[in-house]
């Protein structure tokens, strides 16, 4: 515990004398701080990306696990028996909670993205659709199959297997596209913060020079820059972590539209996420300037 607040000692300790030996304006302050700021507004957004990838994928993994459609293609004069058959064979068959025949209506909607309104059903050969409803245990699929090969020759099941699989699969790697996105944000952030303050210590060479000189420690000269950069991108990526809270916030509600875009605002305790953005960042500053700063100190001995 003593070292790792030794570590964190020239953060916790103020001194302005240390303080001066930073510009405290200039180019690269701004350009810190803005950098800092836009790096953290990127990682709300990929935060918000991961997080509705992983609420998408656990939905449709649940949703379509638990269901499955029979389709009926049968001549116009067999599609009521048929259709009768197959949910009688339906309601005896363990592990199917509910199954119910899509009416007109139902199907039409359906149908309608792809052939426009209006669309008449009834005099088209459109297949007759059974949603089925599993329990959770589920049920002998080709056992079921063999039932409704006998009773009902028209019908195919459809288990959405080979829908749910890619779905599933595609938001997965949305979701680790995320967190792959805030790695690099991260290193990039790392990068940024390293070469700004290499370039403010190369700049300063000769007043750390004249510092040593009078007798000061390059622990005591590492401190100004590790304090200074480290407020720099804290500042920085407080507001550009508000900036992107408040983009979330503006975004419709995903009830709305039920739709995957319009479904990226959080949700629950997710909403506290965007708060850890401003410490990592002032971690990653702290140990990119410390590391930065002990490199140059040591070239310049």
């Amino acid at each position: 515990m003593k070292r790792f607040l030794e570590f964190f000692k020239p953060l916790t300790q103020a001194d302005l004398g240390a303080d001066r030996v930073v510009p405290p304006s200039g180019f690269t302050v701004r350009l810190t701080v803005f950098t800092s700021a836009a790096m953290a507004f990127l990682t709300v957004f990929a935060l918000a990306l991961s997080l509705a990838a992983d609420r998408l994928a656990t939905s449709w993994g649940e949703e379509l696990a638990r269901s499955s459609t029979i389709r009926i293609s049968a001549p116009a004069g067999q599609m009521a028996a048929q259709t009768e058959a197959a949910l009688k064979v339906l309601t005896q068959t363990p592990g199917v909670a509910s199954a119910r025949a899509l009416t007109d209506e139902e199907q039409q909607a359906l149908l309608e993205p792809w052939f426009g309104p209006g669309l008449p059903v009834d005099q088209l050969p459109v297949p007759q659709l059974i949603e089925i409803a599993e329990t959770s245990e589920g049920y002998d699929s080709e056992g079921l199959r063999l039932r409704l090969q006998a009773e009902a020759p028209g019908a195919v099941l459809d288990e959405h297997t080979r829908w749910r699989k890619p779905l599933v699969a595609a938001a997965s790697r949305l979701n680790l596209l995320g967190w792959v996105s805030i790695l690099l944000i991260t290193a990039t952030t790392g990068a940024m913060v390293t070469l700004a303050a290499n370039a403010s210590l190369a700049a300063n060479a000769q007043v750390i020079e004249v510092l040593r000189l009078v007798g000061a420690t390059d622990g005591y000269i590492a401190s100004a820059f590790v304090r200074r950069y480290t407020l720099r991108v804290l500042t920085g990526a407080a507001v550009g972590t508000v900036l992107g809270f408040v983009a979330i916030l503006l975004m419709p509600d995903g009830s709305d539209a039920g739709g995957f875009l319009t479904g990226l605002r959080f949700q629950g305790w997710h909403w506290l996420w965007p708060a850890v953005v401003p410490p990592l960042a002032a971690l990653v500053a702290f140990a990119a300037t410390q590391a930065a700063a002990r490199r140059v100190l040591g070239e310049l001995a």
